[in-house]
Order: structure tokens, then sequence, then C-alpha cells
């Protein structure tokens, strides 16, 4: 989809019938590709190109494609910027860290305040791929788990209009496909009882080497159970495994 500036008629808020129309829509969506074309559409309708659903990635994460629940973003843009680990010098995500605010960002603007190689090799980056403007919105779920929604594109500001509904609209976004997940946790591959003892020993706060010695197996094998344990629930990581499980009511 080619970026074309929007007149300032055609960029006016949706309205609150609208809004409200697209999360009654949200509510009554079954997978996780309902929402990835719901996004698609609601892209096109502010002006933007890209859009993009992510977990709140880790202070010790280096790639952002681990984190990503559903996005458009080119897979080159992607591989290009895990590849140069852009993702820990990032400093839209150190304010989302500090701040549940939506924000907008402009590359040109950020080289201009901060010029450096990194912000340079950024700016260089997103241009390429016509995403040089866009807004983040941080959102989380009923469990906690935090994350943001994002549209990128090339077009000019969001009104404080849009920002609003996007805001609310990105909460329903992530809420449902929260639920969504559990949904398919409970519906698809069932933990095994050595699945759910190690994740049970995780949520107490034991490490694999310890959680070996109790259950009488290998570190190997309970990495294995836990490994295979964080996949089924469609986690990041052991301890959004074990925050899902407990959602789910799989541990206590």
């Amino acid at each position: 989809m080619a970026n074309v500036e929007p007149s300032a008629a055609a960029r006016e808020a949706l309205g609150v019938e609208a809004v409200t129309a697209l999360v009654t829509e949200i509510e009554t969506f079954k997978t996780q590709f309902d929402v990835f074309r719901f996004m698609k559409r609601l892209v096109e309708r502010y002006f933007s190109r890209t859009f993009m659903v992510v977990n709140m990635p880790s202070v010790t994460s280096r790639e952002l494609s681990p984190n990503s629940i559903i996005t458009n973003w080119p897979a080159d843009l992607l591989t290009e910027y895990d590849g140069a680990a852009m993702l820990t010098r990032s400093t839209i995500l150190e304010r989302l860290r500090r701040s549940s605010t939506p924000l907008q960002y402009d590359m040109d603007d950020a080289a201009a305040k901060e010029p450096s190689d990194n912000t340079s090799s950024v700016k260089a980056l997103f241009h390429r791929f016509n995403m040089n403007r866009g807004a983040y919105f941080p959102v989380h779920d009923a469990g906690g788990t935090r994350g943001a929604v994002s549209l990128h594109g090339n077009r000019s500001a969001f009104s404080a209009a849009e920002m609003i509904e996007l805001s609310y609209i990105s909460i329903h976004v992530y809420n449902r496909l929260a639920q969504i997940r559990d949904m398919d946790v409970r519906t698809s591959d069932v933990l095994t009882e050595r699945e759910i003892d190690c994740l049970n020993w995780t949520s107490a706060g034991k490490t694999s080497v310890e959680i070996a010695e109790i259950l009488g197996l290998s570190e190997h094998t309970i990495n294995h159970y836990l490994n295979r344990a964080t996949k089924k629930l469609d986690a990041v990581n052991r301890t959004q495994a074990v925050a899902k499980a407990i959602r789910s009511g799989l541990i206590k």
C-alpha cells in the first residue's frame, strides 16, 4: 500500500459510534488471523503502512521477532533490525518501559535531536521501508502482561482524537489476542503431568538444576519439558509460560 498523505478532511477521527462498532467486532474474533486481517484494515483506515502487536521485551532481549505476536512488517526489515541488535538501543522501548502513555515518533526528528551512528542506521533502515513515522500504544492484558500496539508509515502526526481512538482500540486488540491464545491452550495440546510439575516448580522459583534434583531427572530432561510447555502455551519464555499456565488454571 502506498503511503499517500491524507487531506485534513480524510484524517478526521472515526467517532464514538464507529469505534464502538470496531470494538464490538474485535470481541467476535476467534483466531489470530482474524485479528491480523482487522489490523490490516485499521492500518489502511489511519493512512499508515504497517502494524505490530508485541509483548514488552525483557531488559535482556536482543531481538524483536520473538516478542512479536502479529505483524505485517517486511521480513527483511525485521531480519536486519534483529541482526544489528537495534532493540538493545531502542529509545522508544525505553520510553514504553517507563510510561503507559501513548507516544508518536519521527525518525527525522530523533536523528536530529540525538545524532549518532545508531540513530542514523535506524533512520536509514526505516526510511528504506517507508516507515519513518508512527505511534505506539502501551497495553496490558488481564494477567498483567505488558505489550504495545504500533502503527507505522509516512503520514503526518496523528491528531489527539486519533491517538485516543487508536489507544482504545489497541487495548481491545491486545486483550482479545490474549483470550484467543488462552482458548488455543485449552483446545490444543494438553500439558503433560511432567510439564505441569516443571512449571509448578519454576513458579516456585526453582532452577532447572534444582527441579532435576527434586524430580530425580536430568537437567536436560527438565529443560526439554519446560521448552515443550513453553511452546504449547505459545509463550515467549518460561516466565511468560508460567504466567499463562496460572491464568489458564493449569497450575496454582
